[in-house]
């Protein structure tokens, strides 16, 4: 597919002003020139262009937002002067896989002052004895050279994602409040707990008073139904006492 056809394949009838990533790879540019790209792209801020077969980026509109620019794999050797003319705020590019051969070749790179990530695996001048600290030289605002800083510490994957950086704080910082509101329901509950706990023991004590109480009250009762049987045993022994002395004067009479 044409490098013409798959742009507005990539548009799915949007504007291209709507647009902030365009991912080209693999498609097929006639000439070895960028076809398809214009100035009304404006907000876009990632541009692919893995093996489209560019000899020449002379074609790139200006691109005030775009930020990354993937161009590795195709046959470029120079011109890189109309990447800082027109891409001012590019801070990641990738070259890997060209056809740049010297140090002088990348010097135009110089002007575009938020370049912190360059890539040139594969490219004839990575072969040179004093690559990397003519790089870092010539480019001082560089962090990562081929996916290594100065001191040879290899990029994180989230470098200059600061946006993913800032939801992943986000993320945390909601599941901590989550856990902060776990622990503060975990502590109403476990009051809860002690004070069903303290109300059943105040029940129990009030239900053991009661209980006392009846107790007492039944021993009274059987107390006193006891002084009420021996009352009346002495009642009726004291009628048979009578009784028999009545029958002895009978007797006697």
């Amino acid at each position: 597919m044409d490098m013409n056809k798959r742009v507005n394949l990539e548009l799915r009838h949007r504007p291209p002003s709507e647009v902030k990533e365009l991912v080209l790879d693999n498609c097929r540019s006639d000439d070895g020139k960028i076809e398809g790209i214009t100035a009304e792209f404006s907000n876009l801020e990632l541009l692919s262009l893995i093996n489209v077969g560019l000899s020449s980026v002379a074609e790139i509109p200006k691109l005030d937002k775009l930020k990354k620019l993937e161009l590795s794999d195709n046959r470029i050797s120079g011109g890189l002067e109309v990447l800082a003319e027109r891409l001012v705020n590019l801070t990641h590019l990738n070259l890997s896989g060209n056809k740049f051969k010297d140090i002088s070749t990348l010097e135009p790179l110089k002007k575009l002052p938020q370049l912190k990530s360059l890539d040139l695996f594969n490219c004839e001048v990575t072969n040179l004895g004093d690559y990397r600290e003519s790089i870092f030289k010539l480019l001082p605002q560089l962090t990562y050279l081929d996916g290594y800083d100065i001191d040879d510490c290899e990029a994180s994957d989230s470098d200059g994602e600061g946006d993913i950086v800032d939801d992943e704080d986000d993320e945390e910082g909601e599941s901590e409040d989550f856990e902060d509101e776990e622990e503060e329901d975990d502590e109403e509950v476990v009051a809860e707990e002690e004070e069903d706990e303290s109300g059943e023991d105040e029940d129990g004590e009030v239900n053991g008073d009661l209980d006392s109480e009846d107790e007492e009250d039944e021993e009274e009762e059987d107390e006193d139904e006891d002084e009420d049987s021996t009352a009346a045993k002495g009642e009726k022994r004291k009628r048979d006492v009578e009784d028999e002395g009545d029958d002895d004067e009978e007797e006697e009479d």
